[in-house]
């Protein structure tokens, strides 16, 4: 299985932090939060990457390269300005293949047993096209109480059910963008800007997406003072080991 990174935000919520460095490469202890999860891939035996990036995605492609020296084959999805997340998705599809693949937003910090999710069996019925999407929900964080999505019996429902929060981090088949990309034919428009969340409600009204929940360790890592947040407790976690 193949994995994309979303690496392609402005980070506005991140100024004056991202003012010259792009949010990817914003350090948590000794090294950038991208690198977490690319370890992560790795360790889970993911090795081919594809990674988007636009705001100071140079930066972003030169600390990297190629990925060899973490163990991994990084291919880059570079965007003139950014797609949002489906956007993004569907313009890097080339470089993803086929099958299903893991996507992951480069601006959560999640310690997941990805070789665990990956492996779950509701991965077969997205392999058999049974269904189009499996995410990983976690509980209402401060900033979004309302949540994103119900779940009825691992089946993800848009009302009717406790809500949760997409998490950042799921399996996707590629077919899930098959009605973005004809209208994209249609128009003749080369890219999109065009969010992910839509494109998810519409499949799950339509029972093709499927998922679990992660009750571990989660954040999204969306200002300065969750980055700092998050500093300390990597900090007081490496100092009681």
């Amino acid at each position: 299985m193949k994995a994309m990174l979303l690496a392609a935000g402005r980070g506005e919520r991140m100024m004056p932090l991202t003012a010259k460095t792009p949010k990817p490469l914003l350090r948590i202890s000794d090294k950038p939060l991208l690198e977490y999860h690319i370890e992560n891939l790795v360790n889970a035996g993911l090795r081919q990457i594809v990674i988007n990036h636009s705001y100071l995605g140079q930066q972003i492609e030169n600390y990297f390269g190629d990925g060899a020296k973490l163990g991994a084959q990084i291919s880059w999805s570079r965007e003139t300005s950014p797609l949002e997340t489906a956007g993004g998705i569907i313009k890097a599809l080339p470089k993803l293949g086929e099958q299903p693949f893991i996507l992951i937003n480069g601006d959560v910090w999640c310690p997941l047993s990805i070789d665990k999710f990956v492996n779950s069996p509701h991965i077969d019925s997205l392999k058999r096209k049974q269904t189009l999407a499996h995410l990983l929900l976690v509980k209402n964080p401060q900033h979004n109480p309302t949540g994103d999505f119900g779940l009825i019996e691992s089946m993800v429902v848009n009302k009717n059910s406790t809500m949760w929060t997409y998490s950042g981090i799921a399996v996707l088949h590629p077919d899930l963008f098959r009605a973005q990309i004809c209208a994209q034919s249609e128009s003749n428009q080369r890219d999109r800007v065009l969010a992910l969340a839509p494109v998810l409600r519409e499949a799950a009204d339509h029972q093709k997406v499927t998922a679990e929940i992660f009750d571990g360790d989660w954040q999204d890592i969306g200002t300065p003072e969750r980055l700092d947040n998050l500093r300390s407790q990597v900090k007081t976690q490496s100092g009681n080991k």
